[in-house]
């Protein structure tokens, strides 16, 4: 009952975590598809919907061009659908093509356009991802600054990893196998991709050089906007004293590269953990689906103001974008496959190895959402 309890109280919490889950989910959506409709526009493709979210309609216009822009009622996503495709994964509708062919427009039909053409357009999706949380980090980079924390240590947690390697509070971390860190974030980073294997920290302890080695423990600690996840630790807090924390105001230049560099981080970092996940030798648990990232988007906004929901918003860009790269068939990049096999062998695949290939990849997302939405779940419970 007390299970039952705790998601009802999510559910009944409509506005503090859907309203913030539809604004940040609906402008990533709308990024992506528009990455989409734009380059397909720049190629004169004939566009029947432009679609935020799934199923029926509620509401929409028709543009000059006779694209129909409208909302739907599943918001877990959208589409752009090209004349001649049947499904919203822009799978071809065999029929609808036989008749387009001998239409004089055919040239418009996204099926009959180039190979190099249809890849451009498919993967100008993921990119407008890539693009747009680049400005946004940009933007609040530039506007509101960077704040860094260098890597002098605050305090030494007990009974931790670090305790017991003999690390102090005072300490300033130079290095971590033979690699220079100048922000404690690079040292969370490089603990959490260890996996567990032990570190060398070479510290500056009162103007002398001393190197330690320590292994991190699996522990599970509560995020920032609640919930337990098992994460790697060594039990490091960094030190608060002015001289450990800046912000930096950078100009649209720097700004522009430290954005594309945090796009760089995010996915290097998320395929590290992806590795790591199929190894084993990262936790399962750590999948989120819509519930999760619902949860966390209102937990964001209520706890911790606009400013972060917009970062949490240009992190989750990102991670679509990559996602959506994946050779995963449904997928982008699942057809950005197809047309490099259609690139190399000068003629498409067979309609029935693309019907196959589409529904394994129906399978494998259907299945992946479902895993991540119980994971969801189970934090709740």
């Amino acid at each position: 009952m007390e299970g039952l309890g705790i998601v009802g109280d999510f559910i009944s919490g409509g506005a503090t975590y859907i309203l913030p889950f539809l604004f940040v989910l609906t402008i990533v959506v709308f990024v992506h598809e528009l990455g989409h409709f734009l380059m397909g526009r720049f190629f004169n493709t004939k566009i029947e919907t432009f679609s935020i979210g799934f199923g029926r309609e509620m509401f929409g216009f028709n543009d000059r061009h006779g694209t129909r822009w409208k909302f739907s009622w599943v918001p877990l996503g959208g589409y752009v659908k090209f004349w001649g495709d049947e499904t919203a994964a822009s799978t071809p509708d065999i029929d609808a093509l036989e008749s387009v062919k001998n239409d004089p427009e055919r040239s418009r039909c996204f099926h009959f356009k180039p190979v190099h053409q249809r890849a451009l357009i498919v993967a100008a999706g993921p990119f407008a991802n890539f693009i747009f949380a680049t400005i946004v980090f940009a933007a609040l980079f530039s506007i509101y600054g960077e704040p860094r924390i260098g890597t002098r240590i605050g305090e030494v947690l007990e009974n931790s990893p670090a305790a017991a390697a003999g690390i102090l509070a005072g300490d300033r971390v130079i290095s971590i196998d033979g690699d220079p860190v100048t922000e404690f974030d690079e040292i969370r980073a490089a603990v959490m991709a260890s996996g567990g294997d032990p570190l060398s920290l070479a510290v500056d302890r009162g103007g002398a050089p001393v190197t330690l080695q320590i292994v991190p423990a699996y522990e599970e600690m509560g995020g920032p906007v609640g919930g337990e996840n098992k994460v790697w630790r060594i039990g490091l807090r960094p030190s608060g004293d002015e001289g450990n924390r800046t912000l930096i105001h950078h100009d649209p230049a720097s700004a522009l590269y430290r954005g594309a560099k945090a796009n760089v981080d995010i996915i290097s970092q998320s395929l590290a953990f992806i590795g790591r996940l199929i190894v084993g030798r990262e936790d399962a648990s750590h999948l989120s689906g819509p519930v999760g990232i619902a949860r966390t988007s209102g937990e964001v906004a209520a706890n911790l103001g606009l400013l972060s929901l917009i970062q949490l918003m240009a992190v989750l860009s990102v991670t679509v974008g990559m996602f959506n790269l994946f050779p995963i068939p449904m997928l982008d990049g699942g057809h950005l496959l197809y047309y490099a096999f259609e690139a190399v062998r000068g003629r498409p695949l067979g309609e029935r190895a693309q019907e196959f290939g589409f529904r394994i990849g129906l399978v494998l997302v259907g299945s992946l959402m479902v895993f991540a939405t119980f994971n969801d779940l189970a934090k709740l419970l």
